[in-house]
């Protein structure tokens, strides 16, 4: 497997890990905040945020082209 699909998958399980445990730690007693209130919506939540941050972005431009 690729390295950057291992890294997409354990940002997935990471967030998705630490979205779940903020509902069971912290959550919203009340019932009436929307993500923590549910354990499906909060890890699902936690699981695009832990996408989100592993996602691979631009590549910076070398300094030879920036210099033109």
């Amino acid at each position: 497997m690729d390295k950057k699909y291992i890294k997409l998958i354990s940002g997935l399980g990471i967030g998705a890990i630490l979205g779940f445990a903020y509902y069971y730690f912290i959550g919203c007693a009340s019932g009436t905040c929307p993500i923590t209130s549910n354990p499906f919506i909060s890890t699902a939540y936690g699981a695009l945020m832990g996408l989100v941050f592993v996602w691979p972005g631009k590549k910076a431009k070398d300094e030879e082209e920036e210099t033109v």
